[in-house]
């Protein structure tokens, strides 16, 4: 295994790194410290064919320009906060309305427009890249100066290891996640239509017109929110489900998990063979298919375009803070958060 870092681009007049993590087996995992973003991911698929599973540009400039979030970690607050504003210990904190009344992602300038601190890392059974980010207190209208920090770490068991760490000096809100766009298919040749996805998951959180969860927690029986036995994103998108519409004909839905590194999602693509079981502690997944995609972004010489990735954002329910019955996102001051998830790649038998 090794790691290979070279001079990338320059941002607001300093270097940006990007590392390269490779495995034995031919894996490899690119990453740069603005953003924590992922560029690259090249796994084999059924044949020995090693190629990029990811969505991602070739060049450092169209991350700043027009990157819908592309491989990027999300923070503070990864989703939508409704009315970007919320109170916490009687204090009531005002957020930039970045999508339409609410808050989106952090912000404008969240971590994914951050350059971040960045230290290669080794051990006996993984290399890796550590991140670090202090995120300074008022930043994007949250309280608490909070010290964060992303490991990212690739073993030869093929698998990617995310491991968040935050610590606030006030009590304030944290809820990170990745945002990194999967197409099995490699190298983007079709899209993640004829993927399929299998989570496990009874609940589905029901979303408002603004696609903010309006409190409801629905049962998936007999809907297309049912995946627990695995079905293609196909058919969820041609369900005509009210739900699905709304989003833009897919998903765009937080998933409440049952269980927790236990093969809870599970990605597959019958025609390459490559599958990606996600493993996590955080609560829920949002499951996103891309469905308002930009058209014409050059990925590698692969036009964007809808459904051409699906992102698997492990993390708490959004909006929860407006939700007493969600699991908490509020941070006390003085205390950290942790929280790991695993993306395993192999191939089908």
């Amino acid at each position: 295994m090794d790691i290979f870092e070279r001079i990338w681009a320059q941002f607001d007049g300093k270097e940006v790194a990007l590392f390269t993590l490779v495995n034995n087996h031919g894996m490899e995992l690119s990453v740069t410290n603005y953003g924590c973003i992922v560029t690259k991911l090249l796994v084999p698929d059924r044949m020995g064919n090693i190629e990029n599973v990811v969505l991602g540009f070739d060049r450092f400039e169209p991350y700043v320009e027009n990157a819908p979030y592309f491989g990027a970690v999300i923070g503070r607050v990864a989703g939508r906060i409704q009315g970007a504003s919320f109170e916490l210990e009687g204090v009531t904190y005002e957020l930039a309305k970045n999508e339409n009344n609410n808050h989106l992602h952090g912000g404008p300038g969240g971590f994914h427009r951050v350059l971040w601190q960045a230290e290669p890392v080794w051990r006996d059974d993984a290399v890796g890249v550590v991140f670090s980010y202090t995120s300074p207190d008022g930043e994007e209208g949250y309280p608490g100066a909070v010290d964060v920090q992303v490991a990212y770490w690739l073993n030869n068991d093929n698998e990617w290891t995310v491991t968040y760490r935050a610590r606030s000096d006030k009590t304030t809100l944290v809820n990170l996640t990745n945002h990194t766009y999967f197409n099995l298919s490699g190298n983007g040749k079709r899209d993640i239509l004829d993927h399929t996805l299998a989570i496990q998951s009874a609940r589905v959180l029901e979303l408002n017109d603004e696609l903010i969860p309006t409190g409801r927690v629905l049962d998936v029986t007999g809907t297309p929110f049912d995946l627990r036995n695995g079905t293609t994103i196909r058919e969820a998108v041609e369900s005509g489900h009210p739900q699905i519409e709304l989003v833009g004909g897919g998903y765009d839905h937080p998933f409440w998990l049952d269980r927790h590194h236990d093969k809870e999602i599970v990605l597959s693509d019958q025609e390459s063979g490559r599958t990606l079981t996600v493993e996590t502690d955080e609560v829920g997944v949002v499951v996103y298919t891309s469905n308002q995609l930009p058209e014409g972004l050059d990925l590698g010489g692969v036009p964007s375009r809808k459904y051409l990735g699906i992102c698997l954002e492990t993390q708490g329910l959004p909006d929860a803070v407006h939700h007493p019955q969600f699991p908490s996102i509020v941070l006390p001051a003085g205390k950290e958060r942790v929280s790991t998830t695993v993306y395993r790649f192999g191939v089908a038998d």
